[in-house]
């Protein structure tokens, strides 16, 4: 039976998972589409460091059974619209849907870890940076899949590859720019190079947008508790 990693270990692995997906994405293209594979890493990390109950997560077992198998069929359903042609576009409705759960649960149940801690460490603050590019990730894949499933819901980008031929796959798609724009909305920046077209990209937009938004507020609200409380615990100077 799988054991859960140490918090610390499992914050640095999914740190790393992202930072390294994320600097996939800078690599020009066709080296940056090799990022797609990055998220059966991200998957790997959430399901194995938080799927399994401990003393560090206790789950109720709807949870303790849900999660896994949640992470495993957002995995398939991933698999399935990156190897099928351009042209079935009902794919990326099962990845919009079973992603969007997966990183939602996957971000509750971290901020539940980092609630835990007792003090704010190195490790602790990898853990919150990490839940935020997850969150961030997880929406690019939103943004890739509602993309070829309503092509041009965002202007200012160019998925296509123009030297490809028809019956290209989804694998074969520049999805940097749209990962980027995920960030943008993350981060409620909105620089206007990148813009919504339709009410449904509008709409996960904003959906990201209120994400990234609570996240910060949540995960700023638990530092500054055990901040408060490690200062109240320090011994007065003498």
């Amino acid at each position: 039976m799988a054991t859960m990693p140490s918090r610390a270990s499992f914050y640095n692995q999914l740190l790393a998972v992202c930072v390294v997906l994320m600097a996939c994405f800078a690599l020009p293209y066709p080296w940056n589409r090799f990022a797609s594979i990055g998220y059966l890493l991200l998957a790997g990390v959430l399901i194995r460091g938080l799927g399994h109950p401990s003393a560090d997560l206790p789950l109720p077992r709807a949870w303790r059974r849900g999660f896994p198998a949640l992470g495993v069929t957002a995995v398939g359903f991933w698999l399935l619209w990156t190897f099928t042609p351009l042209q079935m576009r009902s794919t990326g409705i099962p990845v919009i849907v079973f992603w969007t759960v997966f990183g939602g649960w996957s971000a509750v149940l971290l901020i539940r870890m980092l609630a835990r801690e007792r003090q704010v460490t190195g490790s602790v603050l990898k853990g919150a940076l990490a839940g935020y590019l997850m969150l961030g990730l997880a929406a690019g894949l939103l943004l890739c899949g509602l993309e070829t499933i309503q092509p041009e819901s965002f202007s200012g980008i160019a998925i296509e590859p123009p030297a490809e031929g028809h019956g290209l796959t989804v694998w074969g798609m520049n999805f940097a720019r749209l990962n980027y724009f995920a960030f943008v909305s993350l981060t409620t920046m909105g620089y206007g190079d990148v813009v919504p077209r339709t009410p449904a990209a509008s709409m996960i937009c904003v959906m990201v947008a209120i994400a990234g938004t609570f996240y910060i507020a949540t995960v700023m609200g638990i530092l500054i508790s055990r901040l408060t409380i490690q200062d109240s615990e320090q011994p007065p100077n003498s």
